[in-house]
């Protein structure tokens, strides 16, 4: 059984795991309203309330019941990879139809989420294991580009400064898990973000204008933008999407469940999906976005040694505070990027080992499991550095083959079950 942790302690770990994610989870808003133009009004809406949605997206998904909620130590967020068609079905149709199509793929989701779960047996160890590791390997750019300062084409990406304070904050949370001992030790990234935006500050690199700018408060609207409009392919589009989203779930379920020492049912993995297809359904009708259990925070659960719920409450919670309270929220920004992509490359490199760690439940010594390892972890590998490679290929089938974890997957499971007879796995 994970170990409890009292309410202040769990509290501050509630904060860590809301620090891990923020970055990701406010990307999305910041990219899709500064693509369709949104005013500053707007943009404020839309990033306070897509963190308040974060966090009630996460309760629901805590919230075990008879019909949906997993039950896991997990956090959910807004999935990155509906950004561009979400932009693209904004642009040439309207906000209100953008709208329309996240709420036709929650739906399917939550309907589809029963037949969806029987899949559990098309995943074990060996394509587990390699999901999660080529999650973990694929994220690892995100964070060296945070590190150089986010924008890989701006005239300051690499700056000495940025490479300085990232690994400053590397160092630091290093430092406190060779020395500190207990709560400081499973603390040691809010420690290293903490003291890293420290030290940015004193080489100019925090500002506190996003704190001076924001409101006090406010509360989430339905429709904030209009009533949502509904078109065929955008829905397909938000819909396919939507499937992406939950092969990548099923491996961050599966990542925690091994954690944990849990085994993850059909029942689990149902209720799981359902979570966020009703998430997905509200993000549409308060005029947010897609939601998915994000994987940075499993490289923290193996990172503190902390696997009980009670901090991703917190974190709920907390979330959900900061978006009906913008002027709090805004705290978090101030964190500099190079010290945020310090804090990922030791969270995303914690996920890539979790997935070696369930390699090693395989035969290694079968070559059909290592061809399936390797030639599904050089695909996910390779799509994600050059995904251009499908640019001629139909735009539906650009949505499943530009994502490298997807890749990974169905390389995975496709060659696993070539090599089942001979390979011995089940």
């Amino acid at each position: 059984m994970p170990k409890e942790v009292s309410q202040q302690k769990a509290a501050v770990l509630g904060l860590q795991h809301l620090l891990a994610m923020y970055s990701g989870a406010v990307a999305v808003p910041l990219l899709i309203g500064g693509a369709l133009k949104f005013n500053s009004t707007q943009m404020t809406y839309l990033v306070s309330i897509d963190i308040f949605m974060c966090g009630l997206a996460t309760l629901l998904q805590l919230m075990r019941n008879k019909y949906f909620g997993i039950g896991l130590p997990v956090v959910l967020g807004c999935a990155i990879q509906a950004v561009a068609p979400l932009v693209m079905i904004g642009k040439k149709f309207s906000i209100n139809t953008m709208y329309g199509a996240i709420i036709v793929a929650g739906i399917f989701v939550f309907l589809i989420a029963g037949f969806f779960s029987k899949i559990k047996k098309l995943f074990p160890p060996v394509v587990t294991g390699t999901l999660i590791t080529t999650i973990g390997l694929t994220l690892i750019p995100v964070a060296f580009q945070n590190m150089g300062g986010g924008n890989s084409n701006a005239k300051n990406f690499g700056d000495s400064k940025n490479l300085i304070v990232s690994f400053i904050t590397i160092a630091i949370i290093i430092a406190l898990e060779i020395w500190a001992k207990g709560f400081l030790k499973s603390i040691s990234v809010l420690v290293g973000l903490i003291l890293g935006t420290i030290i940015a500050s004193f080489m100019g690199l925090v500002s506190l204008k996003p704190v001076i700018q924001a409101s006090w408060f406010h509360l989430p609207q339905f429709f904030y933008f209009g009533v949502p409009k509904f078109e065929w392919s955008s829905s397909l589009t938000m819909i396919i999407i939507a499937l992406v989203s939950m092969v990548e779930s099923t491996g961050v379920f599966f990542a925690t469940g091994d954690l944990l020492h849990k085994n993850i049912s059909e029942d689990d993995l149902k209720r799981g999906y359902r979570a966020e297809g009703l998430a997905q359904i509200l993000g549409g009708l308060f005029n947010t976005f897609p939601y998915t259990t994000f994987s940075q925070n499993v490289g923290l659960l193996q990172l503190s040694g902390i696997k009980t719920k009670r901090p991703i409450y917190w974190a709920a919670s907390l979330l959900m505070l900061m978006g009906l309270l913008p002027k709090v929220g805004a705290l978090v920004t101030i964190i500099p990027t190079p010290v945020l992509g310090g804090a990922m490359l030791v969270m995303f490199t914690m996920i890539a080992v979790q997935g070696i760690k369930m390699l090693l439940q395989t035969n290694l010594n079968d070559n059909r499991n290592v061809l399936t390892i390797a030639i599904s972890i050089g695909l996910g590998l390779g799509v994600t550095i050059y995904p251009k490679i499908f640019q001629n290929l139909p735009q539906t089938v650009q949505l499943f083959l530009s994502n490298g974890i997807v890749v990974a997957s169905l390389s995975a499971t496709l060659l696993n079950l070539l090599f089942k007879k001979g390979s011995g796995e089940k």
